[in-house]
């Protein structure tokens, strides 16, 4: 079927420089001058206002002291800012680590945890020399959306002793159901103080995000639930009083004892964390992406989280990884380039440095109630609603990975997750094959006149500049997910009109919806109509599913017909 087409360059193979120099160098290559200088301050200090707090909630809630979130976001942060691959990751410690890093601490110890980390810089640091970064991509999107439920549900319930005031015979269980039940029977030492504080907490960051959506909410619930605690003497945990507050100053750099024996024990929390840190970093790399236009590298990008995860280990940090959130209100603040990152982490040292004894008087209870929201807006509603719907494959994909996470380990979850949706891949392309009867093994030619619907060449369908037409042909799922994506993301802005060619797609999995997903939304936002044509019923539904639906897009039986709706279209706007 003749269609028109843009011209593909093809360019040459990338050296290994260009491959790993970092964005920071091609933005300043760029130009850079007072105004981009200005933006990035500013977009800087924004990110370090709701880093502060949370940095040290994370911390907290990972069995370590407050301190080591600040030192991760400050050295961590401005590593990937100097060396990442992408333009506005910002590093720092994360909430999706708090049960791996928790869990480390509570077998090994401190050291243990920071030998771990040196191990896993180094893992990260050979995947991205061996070019690894692209195979994360494989990953299955009903498994990134599982684990981070999974690991929503685990921050949660590690949060319920502060947030009311329980107070425990010894110490608390790891795993999740025995926590329940421990906490379960503490029911009688619930202290009101401690719930009045976390809901105050709950309730300002929960109403600035509606209705003052561009202040700073966890730090001005923060400072509230600190001043209502101290002014009115209630009686909660504070900083002060559970760990003596902050210090002013970095830590010298320092190695941990260690021996083989420490070696071969940390090699498990070592790999989850390189797993963990390549997953959440990349993941956030794609969505800055696709809110900016952007195409960060991948290998670069884990070049830098494992020179970052080493540069924290060395400072007493914990473990560092590109943050989804902090990355979207990095560039929501008007960030220009890497800058930013590394700014935020300055304010944040400036902080530790003017207002350290400040830190002494925040309650734990409010601490609990910032990560109580966070562990609420990791969940992912309404991709995984749309999963549980879209089929029986990848309900099941999603579930077992999110009852895992939850009740097992992340590491299984994600690689049973993954198995998962690798053999379901493999049964729909069982199904997807046909055989058909009295078919010769060459194909013969066959008149023009009659051949397989072909209709008379339009000048205009390769003329005309406000319309693109793309085909996809063969299967659609998470394996060449990644491989699309780059192909339509770099057109999807640049025509008023897209015609996406489903035609030759005998199936396309939650993974492959997603990209057209992001693809419409794109193109939408360009100002563009977007029409997808020849669709099979099956790949509609998996596809409306997803949210690919009216009126962001609208579905042709052919590329003729598509065609014909964009010339009634334009008639009709000329009449």
């Amino acid at each position: 079927m003749d269609q028109a087409r843009p011209a593909i360059h093809h360019q040459a193979r990338p050296t290994f420089a260009e491959l790993f120099t970092p964005k920071l160098v091609t933005v300043l290559r760029e130009g850079y001058h007072l105004k981009q200088l200005r933006a990035d301050v500013i977009a800087g200090l924004t990110v370090a206002i709701v880093a502060l707090p949370l940095s040290m909630a994370i911390a907290i809630a990972s069995h370590v002291e407050p301190e080591r979130g600040l030192f991760t976001a400050i050295i961590g942060g401005f590593i990937v800012g100097a060396l990442g691959g992408s333009r506005f990751q910002i590093g720092g410690p994360a909430g999706a680590f708090i049960v791996v890093v928790a869990s480390a601490v509570d077998q090994h110890g401190v050291d243990g945890l920071i030998l771990a980390m040196l191990m896993a810089g180094a893992f990260l640091l050979a995947a991205g020399y061996l070019r690894l970064g692209a195979y994360v991509k494989f990953i299955p999107y009903p498994v990134t959306v599982g684990f981070t439920a999974g690991i929503a549900v685990i921050i949660l319930s590690s949060q319920l002793h502060d947030l009311f005031g329980l107070t425990l015979p010894g110490k608390e269980p790891g795993d999740l159901l025995p926590r329940l039940i421990a906490l379960g029977r503490a029911a009688g030492t619930l202290n009101p103080a401690a719930i009045a504080v976390a809901t105050l907490t709950i309730g300002i960051i929960v109403g600035m995000k509606r209705w003052r959506p561009s202040w700073p909410g966890l730090l001005v619930a923060v400072a509230a639930a600190s001043l209502a605690t101290t002014l009115l003497g209630l009686p909660v945990e504070t900083i002060g009083t559970q760990f003596g507050g902050i210090p002013r100053i970095l830590p010298d750099p320092t190695l941990p004892a260690f021996d083989a024996h420490k070696l071969v024990s940390a090699v498990p929390d070592a790999i989850s964390f390189a797993l963990l840190g390549a997953i959440e970093s990349l993941l956030s790399a794609v969505v800055a992406d696709g809110m900016t236009g952007r195409r960060h590298r991948s290998n670069c990008e884990l070049v830098a989280q494992g020179i970052a995860n080493i540069g924290s280990a060395l400072f007493g940090g914990i473990c560092v990884t590109g943050l989804i959130a902090r990355t979207a209100t990095n560039i929501r603040a008007g960030a220009h380039g890497p800058l930013s990152g590394i700014f935020h982490s300055a304010f944040l040292l400036l902080f530790m440095v003017v207002a350290a004894p400040l830190a002494s008087y925040i309650p734990l209870a409010a601490l609990a109630g910032v990560l109580a929201t966070v562990a609420w807006n990791m969940v992912e509603k309404p991709a995984f609603l749309a999963l549980i719907r879209s089929s029986w494959g990848d309900a099941l994909v999603l579930l077992a990975t999110f009852g895992l996470v939850t009740f097992r380990d992340l590491t299984t979850g994600i690689v049973i997750g993954f198995a998962l949706g690798a053999l379901l891949f493999i049964g729909r392309m069982a199904r997807s094959v046909e055989v058909e009867a009295h078919v010769p093994p060459v194909t013969d030619d066959r008149a023009d006149d009659e051949n397989g619907g072909r209709f008379a060449y339009d000048l205009g369908s390769a003329t005309d500049p406000d319309t693109v037409i793309y085909r996809i042909s063969g299967a659609f799922f998470f394996g060449a997910a990644a491989t699309v994506a780059t192909v339509l993301d770099r057109i999807a802005d640049q025509s008023k009109n897209f015609i996406l060619d489903c035609s030759a797609v005998p199936f396309l999995d939650s993974t492959a919806a997603n990209v057209i997903e992001s693809t419409v939304h794109k193109a939408g936002r360009a100002g563009g109509r977007f029409i997808i044509a020849g669709a099979s019923s099956q790949v509609r539904r998996t596809l409306i599913s997803h949210g690919v639906k009216r009126p962001l897009v609208t579905y042709a039986a052919s590329i003729r017909d598509a065609r014909a709706q964009l010339d009634e279209k334009a008639e009709t706007r000329l009449g």
